[in-house]
């Protein structure tokens, strides 16, 4: 007997906060435990090229950590072509893997979303850049899809419509500014 194909749920902490690309009927605050948002990725396709890369998010295992976030759910229906269109989105040089993990909502309720992780054995993984490294990099950094300044304007005023204080975005948000001649918030 087939089994019935059930909603989808999808943890998003970075661009996937503003720029889903998928429909969803629901989306709610979460928390992710044993993860934290950084920039830890070299990105050679969207916010940077090969020869010059840029970095983006991902989630950096840390058993004391956590990452505040969003939570889609996708209904039952449409599961299997989001989980494709993420797969070509977010798996396109296999610098993540994909997980289904526990998020707790806003509400409390806990829910296994898809989320994608951060492989530390990928050759794009950059992790240990001081906030200064991490800063020169997006400062600099172009891409096909923009601008990584852009990228990080745009996570950081999503977290703050939701209210979440993200102190190492903030301050790296404060460096990149005053690199590039901009005004931090």
């Amino acid at each position: 007997m087939a089994r019935e194909p059930r909603d989808l749920w999808v943890f998003a902490y970075g661009s996937l906060m503003w720029k889903p690309g998928f429909d969803h009927v629901e989306r709610r605050r979460a928390r992710l435990a044993g993860y934290r948002r950084r920039f830890c990725l070299d990105s050679i396709t969207y916010r940077g090229t090969a020869e010059y890369p840029g970095l983006v998010l991902a989630l950096d295992e840390d058993p004391e950590g956590a990452c505040e976030g969003i939570v889609y759910r996708v209904a039952a229906a449409l599961r299997e072509e989001t989980h494709a269109y993420l797969r070509a989105r977010e798996l396109v040089t296999y610098s993540y893997l994909e997980r289904f993990l526990p998020v707790v909502t806003d509400d409390g309720a806990e829910v296994d979303a898809l989320a994608y992780v951060m492989d530390r054995a990928h050759q794009q993984y950059r992790g240990g850049l001081t906030p200064e490294e991490q800063a020169a990099v997006i400062a600099r950094a172009i891409g096909p899809a923009g601008s990584n300044a852009e990228y990080l304007d745009n996570t950081v005023a999503h977290l703050s419509e939701m209210g979440v204080d993200d102190v190492e975005l903030t301050r790296l948000h404060g460096l990149v500014a005053r690199l590039t001649g901009a005004s931090a918030p």
